[in-house]
């Protein structure tokens, strides 16, 4: 059995605290880390020394702060087996759920690095004689991250990423059940020759750590990604004191199904967005629209798929889901199955501890907790439509605004659908999960604050603001 990994929090460069909090593997309640937990001074003193040492790190040449997030993509390409075991342990996935994330880890620092030597301000003509015009982007300060459980090393990843090459410094309080994938995440940074106090890690719980950074003025912008409840008291402090604020949300992502889509086909592209990374995916699957001609077929073969996923030990190779993450998530994920099971028609859903199966139900009405609300295990749930007007308008009837897709052979179809359909990301034919790192990612509605995007390059639109220069030359 492997030990425990002592975890203290950064500051300054130094590791600090005393590990007191124990993490353990969500499959065999194995310890994998003890953390140390933050308070409102630890906080403090993390913004202070993130606040000295920006001025210098925003100093540096945009290619020089690029240059080292491409050495810590290669130091962290070096360790990527033993990252993602470690990321099994501590969150649940599958191993090569957990290699794909840490690969994207890599692939975001090496992305954003090569953004130390693009242009970022632009050459504007002028009405004034003898005169030019140009624009630049300012680092905002010092930034906060707070990061979920669910992708413990991508998110950060693709948070820290942009905000350091954009000359900021950085607090981040990873996520209560997940921290040591951040903490991978930022050794390989330090060792690749990040300065001390650029990066800067207080582990502890959200109400305490997270309000905390939140609400300290030093903090200039705050950077989010969780529970909608979570996001908009995040919105509330850090506006309230003027700071900008980024949110990415909650989802209840819907997949629709037309009469011209083979059900079969349709069927592995749902159970791929709803059933694997164990539905833990704010993009995931989790209601199905399906036209009449089809939706017979559909549930039969998404029942199959269902079946066929046996959850386990995330390290055991073939295994086709992990665990439920904790004890409190699966409690939810059961709640939700008990609901199904009074009120619907479900199929799947036995659990052995936090081993869970995959579960489709049927026969629950529009307005039904299950359809309307996110569950965030392995649950989808399939209702009828008339057609593709009428899917749209349920698609769109959500409070939610993420993630949403059409399985069609339709092109016409497919175009009037993402036209239509309300959603930061439409998928045609794909699962709803997984993203190209160099494409803005969001949602509208109660999924995002709708502002500023991540991931791609307009994600340093968040990190910057945007000064310009006139420059005259007739003296």
């Amino acid at each position: 059995m492997t030990a425990a990994v002592q975890l203290r929090h950064l500051i300054g460069g130094q590791w600090v605290g005393d590990p007191s909090t124990e993490r353990r593997n969500p499959f065999d309640d194995s310890p994998v880390a003890v953390v140390a937990s933050g308070d409102a001074q630890t906080v403090a003193d993390a913004v202070g020394a993130a606040t000295a040492a920006q001025p210098a790190w925003a100093a540096r040449p945009w290619p020089a702060r690029g240059a080292i997030l491409m050495d810590a993509a290669e130091l962290l390409r070096t360790r990527q087996g033993p990252v993602a075991q470690d990321l099994v342990r501590e969150e649940g996935k599958t191993l090569p759920e957990a290699m794909g994330e840490v690969r994207r880890a890599i692939d975001v620092l090496r992305f954003f690095g090569s953004m130390g030597w693009q242009a970022t301000g632009a050459v504007l003509p002028s009405g004034t004689a003898d005169t030019m015009v140009y624009t630049r982007r300012e680092p905002l300060g010092v930034v906060g991250l707070v990061t979920p459980w669910n992708f413990p090393i991508a998110i950060p990843a693709w948070k820290m990423a942009p905000a350091l090459v954009s000359g900021n410094t950085v607090v981040i309080k990873p996520a209560e059940l997940t921290p040591l994938s951040v903490h991978h995440l930022v050794s390989v940074l330090t060792e690749a020759g990040l300065p001390d106090g650029v990066v800067n890690i207080v582990n502890g719980r959200g109400p305490v750590v997270g309000e905390a950074l939140c609400a300290h003025p030093g903090v200039a912008a705050v950077s989010f990604t969780g529970s909608t409840a979570v996001g908009e008291r995040i919105r509330d402090v850090v506006q309230n004191r003027r700071g900008r604020v980024q949110l990415e949300m909650g989802g209840k992502n819907a997949l629709v199904v037309l009469d011209d889509a083979d059900p079969a086909v349709a069927a592995r592209v749902a159970a791929a967005g709803g059933f694997g990374l164990t539905g833990q995916a704010c993009t995931a699957t989790s209601r199905a629209i399906v036209t009449a001609g089809v939706h017979d077929d559909f549930v039969a073969a998404l029942a199959r798929a269902a079946a066929e996923i046996a959850p386990g030990n995330g390290l055991v190779e073939g295994t086709a889901m992990g665990p439920v993450v904790s004890n409190a998530q699966l409690a939810t994920d059961l709640k939700a199955l008990d609901r199904a099971r009074t009120d619907g028609i479900l199929s799947g859903g036995d659990a052995d501890g936090r081993l869970l199966r995959p579960a489709v139900v049927t026969g629950l009405a529009a307005d039904h907790p299950l359809v309307t609300d996110e569950v965030f295990g392995p649950l989808i749930a399939v209702l009828p439509t008339d057609g593709l007007d009428a899917a749209i308008d349920a698609v769109n009837a959500s409070v939610y605004g993420l993630a949403a897709g059409i399985c069609t052979t339709s092109l016409a179809s497919a175009q009037h659908f993402a036209d239509r359909v309300q959603a930061g990301v439409v998928k045609v034919n794909r699962a709803t999960t997984g993203l190209d790192l160099n494409v803005p990612f969001g949602g509208v509605k109660a999924s995002s604050t709708n502002t500023f995007r991540e991931q791609g390059a307009t994600a340093l639109e968040f990190y910057t603001w945007s000064k310009s220069v006139y420059l005259g030359h007739d003296l």
